[in-house]
């Protein structure tokens, strides 16, 4: 579409058309996704003070887990509220600013998952393939440089993001076919269809996927080859047992993240990305704590003497 500069209205606030319209449905979500919202705040905050209180679990592999806890509750908490208030109002808003601020929030707590999915998998790998050097390998120095590196990461992502979305100019229509500001609906609309704005999103977010995965994927290689050479088999099960509930993390986020991000767009409907989307920004959160604690023998243990005290 050409506008003449001087007489085209520039969009102030975006309508977000969320997951459904049906207001049978929109009454069922909302108890849905309360529940769950509620569940992942109280499940990640229970981990967070509980590895807080319990010194036994005062390690490196627990202090990672304790901001993926973090983490995750600034992911949800970025998604989620908006959401529920949409299925108990017929028209949903968001001003500009706000819809950048959202983003902006998603992208750096989904980024630094991302990179603390990748520093668990190291300290996994350190644990299992060299004990013996482990404090020195994953002292206290190097989990700080870690943890930095994975809040930098998120705020180097999304600030290339967010100027992504600054240097678009919205001035047509302002709907949104979907449950929050997500980069790919929000380009759509522009009306500079400017391709940097397209392009530099999915070579950032596909990059980080990469590096991420390719150190999950070298540690857990490592993993396997030292967990094979072990002589005992009781050994083995302890072994695989400290990495499972990490696997299980792994798969699921980094399976939806790139079927949403990575994947060409044109294979998938909105509806596709859309129950996609919740389960990567409202379920996984939810269910993080629960695979940590469920399959985690220490955490149970602490659990226990958390509850006597």
């Amino acid at each position: 579409k050409r506008m003449e500069t001087g007489n085209y209205t520039m969009v102030t606030e975006f309508i977000i058309l969320g997951l459904t319209e049906d207001p049978t449905l929109c009454s069922i979500f909302f108890v849905v996704f309360l529940g769950i919202y509620v569940i992942t705040i109280l499940g990640n905050t229970s981990i967070i003070v509980l590895i807080r209180r319990s010194p036994q679990l005062h390690t490196p592999m627990y202090l990672f887990l304790s901001h993926l806890a973090f983490v995750d509750i600034g992911y949800s908490t970025s998604v989620t509220p908006v959401m529920i208030v949409s299925f108990l109002r017929e028209r949903t808003t968001i001003p500009v600013a706000g819809c950048i601020a959202q983003l902006g929030s998603d992208v750096i707590f989904g980024t630094a998952e991302c990179f603390l999915l990748a520093a668990m998998a190291y300290d996994r790998y350190v644990a299992i393939c060299s004990p013996l050097l482990y404090s020195t390998h994953m002292s206290p120095t190097v989990c700080i440089i870690l943890l930095v590196a994975s809040y930098l990461g998120g705020i180097m992502n999304a600030s290339s993001l967010t100027s992504c979305l600054l240097s678009l100019t919205f001035c047509g229509p302002n709907t949104i076919n979907h449950f929050f500001c997500d980069l790919p609906p929000l380009v759509k609309l522009s009306c500079t269809h400017i391709y940097i704005a397209e392009i530099s999103p999915a070579i950032s977010a596909g990059s980080i996927i990469v590096i991420t995965l390719f150190t999950i994927s070298v540690s857990y290689l490592y993993i396997l080859h030292s967990i094979l050479r072990m002589r005992s088999t009781e050994g083995r099960h302890k072994a695989f047992s400290t990495c499972t509930s990490h696997l299980t993390a792994v798969t699921l986020f980094y399976g939806t993240v790139t079927f949403v991000y990575v994947i060409p767009k044109s294979s998938h409907s909105p509806d596709h990305i859309k129950v996609v989307s919740v389960f990567y920004t409202v379920v996984i959160p939810m269910l993080n704590p629960l695979i940590y604690s469920l399959r985690n023998k220490e955490v149970k243990e602490a659990m226990k003497k958390l509850m006597v005290k």
